[in-house]
C-alpha cells in the first residue's frame, strides 16, 4: 500500500486531488490518502445544498461549501477532523461493502485503546454507541475510492448549527437531535493518545495500519505529488469543487416556502428553484404595500439563489411600496436563510 498526506486544508484542493489521483495516476497496490480541512461542508453528490445547510449561519461563519463526486448525505468538518480515502481497483471490491474498508481504521484504532469503535449499519462506524464517522463511495474507469471521516475533535456546536439535518433522518436513529448521535473519538483513547492534534492523530494511525514504529521505516510508501499532479489538481479545483455550478447548481430542482412575521406583516414566499436560480417566486401574506408584489417577482426570475445575489439583484431597487415598513435587509435575510 502506498498513502499520500495531502499539505492543503481546503477540501475543495483535497476533493480535487483524490479525483486527480484517481483518474490520473496507476499505482500496483492500493492506495491510502490524508487530508484534514479548515471548516467545511461536503453535500453528496445527489442532494440538493440549498436544503442540506444553514446558509445564514454558514455564511457569517466562512464556511466553505462543495460537492463530492461520491453519494450520500451532508457533513460538517473543521480542524478536529481527519479523513481517509482508499483509492482501489474496482473489481478487487464490491461496491458498497464499506466494512472492507472501514475495517483496517478499526482494528487501528483498537490499538489505541478504543475498543468500543465498530462498523455499524449501513456506512458509520461507532464508538460507546455514537457515529464518529461516516463513510461513502465512487467508483469509474475500474478505479474505486471509500472515503470517509474520522471525527478527532471537531467542535460538535458548529456542526449541529450548520447543516440541516431532516428530522425524519434523526426520528429513523431513534433520537431526537444530531447532537445526542454523534460524538468525537478522543476521549475513547487511551490517555496517552487523549493531548494529540489532529496531526499526531493521523500519523499514529498511519503507524498503526503499516504495522510500522516510526514514519522513516514507511517513507519509501508515500507518494510525493510532482508539479504535474499539481497543475492536474488546480484545473480541477477550478473546474469543479470551487465552481459555483457544481456547488449549488446542480441541486436538484426544489421549491423552497420562507415565511416570517415582521411588525407591519407577514411574508410567505414561495420560490421555484431550477438549476440554482431563482426560476419563479410568489409573495403571499397579509403585509402592505401600494405596489404589486409581483412586479417584484419577476426581478428576481434568474438571480442566483443565495445572499450575495439576491443583494445585487435588489441593490437599485426600492422595494418599500411593495412590502411598507419592512426593510430590504431584512427582506434579504427572509430569502436567503
Amino acid at each position: 500500500m502506498y498513502y499520500v498526506v495531502m499539505p492543503s486544508n481546503d477540501i475543495r484542493r483535497n476533493l480535487a486531488t483524490e479525483q486527480y489521483l484517481m483518474n490520473q495516476k496507476h499505482f500496483d497496490e492500493p492506495l491510502l490518502l490524508f487530508y484534514i480541512e479548515k471548516p467545511c461542508i461536503i453535500v453528496g453528490r445527489n442532494q440538493n445544498t440549498f436544503e442540506e445547510i444553514n446558509q445564514q449561519y454558514v455564511e457569517d461563519h466562512n464556511i466553505t461549501v462543495t460537492r463530492r463526486l461520491s453519494g450520500g448525505g451532508g457533513i460538517y468538518q473543521d480542524l478536529g477532523n481527519l479523513c481517509f480515502s482508499f483509492v482501489v481497483d474496482a473489481d478487487s471490491e464490491q461496491f458498497g461493502d464499506f466494512k472492507s474498508f472501514t475495517q483496517p481504521i478499526v482494528d487501528a484504532l483498537h490499538q489505541m485503546g478504543a475498543t468500543s469503535a465498530e462498523v455499524s449499519g449501513r456506512n458509520d462506524m461507532l464508538v460507546a454507541g455514537k457515529k464518529f464517522s461516516g463513510n461513502a463511495m465512487y467508483t469509474k474507469n475500474g478505479k474505486t475510492f471509500s472515503h470517509g471521516t474520522l471525527s478527532w475533535d471537531v467542535d460538535l456546536d458548529v456542526l449541529t448549527q450548520a447543516l440541516n439535518v431532516p428530522a425524519d433522518k434523526i426520528a429513523s436513529k431513534g433520537i431526537k437531535s444530531i447532537r445526542q448521535r454523534v460524538t468525537n473519538f478522543k476521549p475513547h483513547v487511551d490517555s496517552q493518545y487523549q493531548n494529540m492534534t489532529t496531526e499526531e492523530f493521523r500519523d499514529v494511525l498511519l503507524l498503526n495500519l503499516f504495522h510500522a514504529t516510526d514514519l522513516a521505516a514507511i517513507s519509501d510508501r508515500q507518494y510525493q505529488l510532482t508539479d504535474a499532479d499539481q497543475a492536474g489538481i488546480d484545473q480541477l479545483f477550478n473546474d469543479i469543487y470551487s465552481n459555483w455550478d457544481w456547488v449549488y447548481g446542480k441541486s436538484p430542482n426544489s421549491t423552497v416556502q420562507k415565511r416570517q412575521h415582521f411588525d407591519f406583516g407577514t411574508i410567505d414566499a414561495r420560490l421555484l428553484i431550477e438549476q440554482g436560480k431563482i426560476a419563479n417566486v410568489k409573495f403571499y401574506g397579509d403585509f402592505f404595500g401600494s405596489g404589486d408584489a409581483n412586479e417584484l417577482a419577476k426581478q428576481l426570475q434568474g438571480t442566483i439563489y443565495d445572499r450575495q445575489h439576491l443583494t445585487e439583484a435588489l441593490a437599485d431597487i426600492d422595494t418599500t411600496p411593495y412590502f411598507t415598513g419592512i426593510p430590504k435587509t431584512e427582506l434579504v435575510t427572509l430569502l436567503a436563510q
